[in-house]
């Protein structure tokens, strides 16, 4: 974290737990100077980050205040899981889909989406982009290397392994539909039905629906908000259970959004291969952190060949293109004679439409632009949780990836808010579908990716009258 950041971080804490009020001015940028041993330059570069995130307001010629609008932070979410250890066959499509199709029309707040909005991507540049590949396409380009993917686009996406300090073959990687091709791919090739699987809990709904599909069962494992899944019962579900795969989000966990540090994934790594257990790693999310270093993948700490990482474009740049991609390690042949003989390949004129943008040196400004928009919006939606919610209401902070995940007081049940809150045009991701077991009964995923307005904000507040309703009905009974 740059020092800007870090003393912006500082005050932005100050205002959140009520030391700095509403209207107090803050130190002048002269006394911050004097006081921090800091340069003039870093101290206003903090300000104007806490301006940006709705933190502060500049008055003329009378310094920075604490804005009206800044409120407190909900207490964060901080325990662990704690879910039952045993297998579980997994029966929970049917409840996914009766939450998810009921959240699908335009006029829905999206709270409950699995994207952020489609207007933070650069659509018109993916467009031209497209335009211009579609005009100057090699016949020939179009049967070339059908299965592995467009040779191109694999190169973009090995240097931007390469960037990430890891080094990737071109001929590593194999372009998927969406990264949940990829992920149905790693999970095909390793397992077989009534095989267990060790997973984050909660955990991605998708990764649930994929166990139940191929007739797996789901090992649950304690895991913290902030965090990620702990490794010490890990390691003693492996003892118990002998999974034949491991699938994990290492960085910004969907939906808890946690994030497991550098050394707790190298630990990961030498704990799986002293098992020998394969990892597929979900890292969909990893280039929407918020600070100024990626996070490290897990595979950068495979040294044997036993992380299938998957990723895609759908995040983070192109949602409705649906151009994923998986480097599977030891992996690699059998992941591509599956795709032979499923999908076969994914559309070229895609491929090439992201490879000519990756090349042209766009992504990544689009990506810095994206991750300051997220996390201005996350601040003032974790505020209006904080606000709106009733006493004992918990989050998480998560420093990237655009979902909160709420803990509602307990008896809150989810799933009756989540029916409430479609009533009133408002869509929530309620916490049992992120479990094969059904748990996390008082817990909401809520997105911060569709922006922050007046339409957005008169619906968290209604989210949290309906719970504080929920609330005050428990104490009547």
């Amino acid at each position: 974290m740059k020092l800007y950041e870090t003393l912006a971080a500082e005050v932005a804490a100050s205002i959140h737990s009520g030391a700095l009020r509403a209207g107090e001015k803050l130190p002048s940028v002269r006394q911050v100077t004097a006081n921090r041993g800091v340069s003039a330059s870093t101290v206003f570069q903090a300000y104007y980050l806490l301006e940006a995130q709705g933190l502060i307001r500049a008055r003329d010629r009378s310094g920075y205040y604490v804005s009206h609008g800044a409120r407190r932070l909900p207490p964060e979410a901080d325990t662990p899981s704690q879910p039952e250890d045993k297998a579980t066959s997994v029966d929970i499509s049917d409840m996914i889909f009766e939450v998810l199709e009921s959240a699908m029309a335009r006029d829905v707040v999206p709270l409950g989406s699995a994207f952020p909005s489609p207007l933070l991507f650069p659509l018109e540049r993916l467009g031209q982009a497209l335009s211009s590949s579609i005009r100057k396409l090699d016949p020939w380009s179009t049967v070339d290397d059908l299965t592995p993917g467009y040779a191109g686009l694999r190169r973009q996406i090995a240097l931007r392994y390469l960037a990430s300090g890891v080094h990737v073959d071109t001929d590593d990687i194999i372009i998927t539909n969406g990264a949940l091709e990829a992920l149905n791919l790693s999970l095909a090739v390793v397992t077989q039905p009534g095989d267990a699987v060790l997973v984050e809990a909660p955990a991605f709904y998708a990764a649930l629906q994929s166990l139940e599909q191929h007739q797996l069962e789901a090992v649950e494992v304690p895991t913290h908000p902030r965090e990620g899944v702990q490794l010490d019962a890990l390691e003693q579900a492996i003892q118990r259970h002998h999974p034949k795969a491991c699938w994990l989000m290492t960085t910004f966990q969907n939906p808890l959004g946690s994030l497991m540090s550098d050394q707790k994934k190298h630990a990961l790594l030498e704990l799986l291969s002293r098992y020998d257990i394969p990892l597929i790693e979900d890292d969909v999310y990893g280039e929407l952190y918020f600070g100024n270093k990626r996070p490290a993948l897990a595979k950068s700490f495979d040294t044997s060949g036993i992380v299938m990482h998957c990723s895609s474009f759908s995040k983070s740049l192109a949602p409705g293109y649906r151009i994923g991609w998986v480097s599977p390690g030891r992996y690699t042949r059998a992941i591509a004679r599956r795709k032979l003989t499923t999908t076969l390949a994914c559309p070229i004129p895609t491929q090439m439409a992201l490879a000519h943008y990756l090349e042209k040196g766009g992504y990544d400004k689009h990506l810095r632009r994206l991750r300051k928009t997220l996390q201005a919006h996350q601040t003032a939606f974790a505020q209006a949780v904080g606000h709106y919610f009733p006493p004992g209401t918990r989050a998480t902070r998560p420093t990237g990836g655009y979902f909160l995940w709420v803990e509602l007081p307990a008896g809150v049940n989810a799933l009756d808010i989540h029916r409430q809150a479609l009533s009133h045009g408002i869509s929530v991701a309620p916490g049992p579908i992120f479990s094969a077991k059904r748990a996390f009964t008082n817990c909401l995923r809520l997105n911060y990716g569709h922006g922050w307005d007046t339409r957005i904000e008169e619906a968290v507040a209604t989210l949290g009258k309906l719970v504080s309703l929920a609330v005050s009905e428990r104490r009547t009974d």
